[in-house]
């Protein structure tokens, strides 16, 4: 299963940004993803790349969304260990650089 996970984006710096995911900070590659991004935008990150910039009228509903996958779920529910995972940064190889 292929997962993406939302991020705010809080800094750039060439084609990688930081990007905040529910208090967790990663390094996001910006090579493909979709469209320019700026500080401040929502996207949506798999493995460690920004694959889509979410458009504005789209946050609200795709972080409701992660929110209530990850609300009071509890590991063995594999879509939020999924979820854990990639904001983790154990999706990308297990580094915690992704």
């Amino acid at each position: 299963m292929c997962l993406g996970v939302p991020g705010r984006v809080v800094a750039i710096e060439g084609h990688t940004a930081t990007v905040d995911f529910w208090g967790v900070r990663r390094q996001v590659l910006l090579d493909i993803v979709d469209e320019p991004v700026s500080v401040g935008d929502y996207v949506l990150n798999h493995v460690g790349y920004a694959i889509r910039r979410i458009p504005d009228d789209e946050i609200a509903e795709t972080l409701a969304l992660f929110e209530a996958v990850l609300a009071g779920q509890e590991s063995g529910d594999l879509l939020a260990d999924g979820v854990r995972s990639e904001i983790a940064g154990t999706g990308a190889g297990g580094d915690g650089d992704a």
